[in-house]
């Protein structure tokens, strides 16, 4: 199995180019790129209820752990209020004691995007992050989880 180096989604073994987020791919040892994984699952899909999202959160965290995953990106969405989703509020309520107990590295809410410190810091430690649109913008419907 192979891995982009930028999106870090499972692409073709050999392939120059990731069908994902379609990134060349340079590879190789001597590449200077700290190697990671990154995978985007969307906790939204279907329109579960808090606790089945909560569950699928768990289960996805173990998951992306077990495949050496360093980067996920949770879409939890924002909620139909327009004041911000039960899910979203949820999903960061738990990360936030999965990080106390050392569960996760850290989390960074979506909010603000590349101009938030959190984000910056993640982007100068995996560089070829700034490609990802996903994670640049602000959309306070994500978040993402430092595994």
């Amino acid at each position: 199995m192979s891995v982009c180096e930028v999106c870090g989604n499972e692409i073709v073994p050999g392939s120059p180019v990731c069908g994902f987020c379609g990134s060349r791919q340079e590879g190789g040892p001597d590449s200077g790129r700290i190697p990671f994984r990154r995978k985007t699952v969307n906790l939204k899909y279907g329109r579960p209820t808090v606790e089945t999202a909560l569950r699928r959160l768990a289960v996805e965290i173990d998951i992306a752990r077990s495949e050496g995953v360093s980067i996920l990106l949770l879409i939890h969405g924002y909620g139909s209020g327009g004041k911000g989703g039960v899910i979203r509020e949820e999903c960061r309520r738990t990360l936030a004691e999965m990080r106390s107990a050392r569960e996760i590295n850290d989390f960074i809410p979506g909010d603000g995007g590349a101009r938030s410190g959190p984000v910056k810091s993640l982007l100068r430690r995996y560089p070829r992050l700034r490609q990802d649109r996903e994670l640049v913008a602000a959309n306070p419907g994500i978040t993402i989880v430092v595994l």
